[in-house]
């Protein structure tokens, strides 16, 4: 099977934009998601590459500037 998503760009991709906009409000950002935060089998099925913990990944990444 060809893996169509690169996993770890997506991670640091999104991780340094969600950072940047957290910038942007003074530190204060309010962040909805959609799906699934643990086991996302649905995006992992439809986008080759995708994780199922992707989600929880990159907030794992960004811990340090978030509270859930």
């Amino acid at each position: 099977m060809k893996i169509g998503f690169d996993n770890e760009k997506y991670l640091k991709i999104q991780s340094e934009h969600i950072k940047e906009r957290i910038s942007q409000f003074d530190g204060k950002l309010y962040l909805e998601l959609g799906g699934k935060l643990f086991d996302d089998y649905h995006a992992s099925r439809v986008l080759p590459g995708f994780q199922p913990d992707s989600k929880l990944r990159m907030f794992q990444k960004i811990s340090d500037s978030i509270e859930i």
